[in-house]
């Protein structure tokens, strides 16, 4: 009566969407610079300098000291400080009053707060836009501006 119908294998389908430890936070403290890859199954913070790719399966967060000179892929961002190079975040890469990014961005969702700074191109959803219809767009009765002023 209460049996689960679940197939066994669910947990192995999902390893992909969810980081291994999503409570934990890997940090890269300010006064340390590292050079190199970063690979990580966990959330990041970044408030030293990285030169090289970070990439993440849960959030990247960089703190207003924090400088990541190279690519980031990671499933969301929380960026307050400098990024130069490309970021691939699967789902909401946010934009606080404080960062500065210099790049091309891959996102699902973005947010940005007024303040921020972002130099390059910006690409969402990875989709078509859908175009609007011209046909809804146009007016069957048009208005011409006589007829507009006549009727005050």
């Amino acid at each position: 009566m209460f049996r689960s119908e679940k197939p066994a294998n669910t947990d192995t389908m999902n390893k992909t969407a969810e980081p291994v430890s999503p409570g934990k936070i890997n940090s890269i403290m300010e006064g340390t610079s590292i050079e190199g890859e970063i690979k990580s199954d966990s959330n990041i913070r970044v408030d030293g300098r990285v030169k090289g790719t970070v990439n993440a399966r849960g959030r990247v967060i960089v703190g207003q000291t924090g400088v990541i000179e190279g690519e980031v892929v990671c499933q969301s961002s929380d960026i307050e400080g400098t990024v130069i190079g490309k970021i691939n975040c699967q789902d909401l890469l946010s934009l606080k009053a404080t960062a500065k990014l210099q790049g091309d961005i891959n996102t699902k969702k973005l947010a940005i707060e007024p303040g921020a700074v972002f130099t390059g191109n910006c690409s969402m959803g990875g989709g078509v836009v859908k175009e609007m219809d011209p046909v809804r767009l146009r007016t069957d009765n048009p208005v011409r501006p006589e007829q507009a002023q006549a009727g005050r």
